[in-house]
């Protein structure tokens, strides 16, 4: 491929990043208003928070700014929420006061800027890892992913590990031998470097499309008790539904997150 063309797919890849980001500001917006006269309160269970990176500008939509992270803590509070485990949600539900945090892939921002704000505030928090990239294969996962010897550390103080598969692939296309890989592969991985086998498995991608059956069979078979996705109300039946959070949750925003004006909303891509 010549370099124009490569200048050309590099351009129109980022033209899709704006436009998706785009959508996705005007539909957190949107959802917000329409959730104004909603008041959260007729919720029974606990809610779980899906966060990613925080203050790592790579994550792009995913990364909420340290800033931002911390007024989603004392916003929460303020409301009236304390914070619990995840696992604790998915065993028992919860209660509608009750929220959880969690985070996926395992970037470095979760260890430099996450753990110290969570830890100020004695609040337990889920971290869900892809393997491979935690065995820094690639120089991208060299620079942005934590490597074992900092899940260690993490595991150590008190933070649960589980995984995110060995990865990262779309489990609604692959076939059933690739799922036992990626389902098994992972668990081994983190056993073998971390001293345990993870129980909890989430979702790459996390919609609704993203997850089968068959998948879902092959988790449990493989020793995962929990699989948690994302938008609650379309959720693939048997998992334990999550809460999308954005770079563009302003307070607003995150207030209508929790009267639940996202149960149902799921990222473009």
């Amino acid at each position: 491929m010549n370099k124009a063309l490569k200048q050309i797919f590099k351009a129109t890849g980022l033209h899709r990043q704006h436009i998706a980001a785009a959508r996705m500001l005007c539909e957190r917006h949107g959802l917000a208003t329409l959730s104004r006269f909603r008041s959260g309160r007729d919720r029974s269970s606990g809610r779980i928070l899906c966060y990613h990176s925080i203050g790592q500008p790579v994550g792009g939509v995913n990364d909420v700014p340290p800033n931002r992270f911390r007024r989603h803590i004392d916003l929460a509070l303020h409301l009236g929420y304390r914070f619990v485990p995840a696992e604790q949600i998915a065993r028992t539900g919860g209660t509608a006061r009750d929220l959880a945090i969690t985070f996926d892939d395992g970037w470095t921002s979760v260890l430099s800027a996450a753990a110290p704000i969570l830890c100020s505030y004695g609040i337990p928090w889920l971290l869900f890892v892809v393997s491979s990239w935690s065995d820094h294969r690639s120089a991208w996962a060299r620079e942005h992913i934590l490597p074992w010897r900092d899940l260690e550390r993490l595991a150590a103080n008190g933070v649960q590990i589980g995984s995110h598969s060995a990865t990262h692939p779309d489990f609604g296309s692959i076939e059933q031998a690739r799922m036992i890989d990626e389902l098994n592969g992972s668990r081994d991985m983190i056993e073998r470097h971390l001293g345990f086998a993870p129980i909890s498995f989430a979702i790459p991608l996390g919609q609704s499309m993203n997850w089968t059956p068959t998948a879902d069979r092959m988790a449990h078979e493989a020793g995962y008790e929990t699989v948690f996705a994302q938008a609650e109300e379309t959720r693939p039946s048997g998992t334990i539904g999550r809460t999308f959070v954005t770079r563009f949750d302003s307070d607003r925003i995150f207030s209508a997150l929790l009267r639940g004006a996202y149960d149902r909303w799921e990222e473009w891509v």
